[in-house]
């Protein structure tokens, strides 16, 4: 999971054609209390105990869906959660889904990017090398910042924040 989430950088995320380049996650590892899997198997974080290349969608506090990659050996259950993109495809789709219009706005965290690709509960367990979802890997290496998660109160310490630098589509700056 800490050598998926920072190769995940700048590679190319879409949902039925819609997406853009990935500029922020956060890495969740089961062993720490942040993550979904630290209390064990449930109906809910089922999916984390599979394999890896399949993508772990929850509902954030009743409100906000977010999309994690389950990214290590089936039975680990560690994930990241993407939290921002740079939207580059389908902008007309993220607009009307988003009912705005400023580009940056449209996906600058976790439950704003679900909500521009269209991403729901409906998308919990399907893989990554598989339609709806394409993922092409980044270019070239980035520059990548990285810090503590944010949004979260339990091992917020812990640096597994990755960012692209630069960025101006960032959830919110790294100090």
């Amino acid at each position: 999971m800490l050598e998926v989430a920072p190769e995940l950088i700048g590679a190319t995320l879409l949902v039925d054609g819609v997406g853009g380049i990935i500029v922020e996650l956060e890495a969740y590892h089961h062993s720490e209390p942040a993550a979904h899997s630290y209390i064990g198997r449930t109906e809910r974080n089922a999916v984390m105990f599979g394999p890896a290349g399949y993508v772990y969608v929850y509902r954030s506090y009743g409100i906000h869906w977010c999309l994690n990659f389950v990214c290590e050996r089936e039975g680990s259950a560690s994930a990241v959660l993407i939290r921002a993109l740079e939207p580059t495809q389908g902008l007309a789709a993220m607009r009307r889904r988003r009912g705005l219009r400023e580009e940056r706005a449209l996906c600058s965290g976790p439950g704003k990017l679900c909500e521009a690709l269209g991403v729901t509960h409906k998308h919990n367990g399907l893989a990554l090398d598989r339609p709806p979802f394409e993922l092409h890997p980044r270019q070239s290496t980035p520059g990548i910042l990285t810090g503590p998660r944010i949004g979260i109160t339990k091992a917020v310490s812990k640096p597994w924040r990755y960012g692209l630098k630069g960025s101006k589509y960032l959830s919110k700056p790294f100090n």
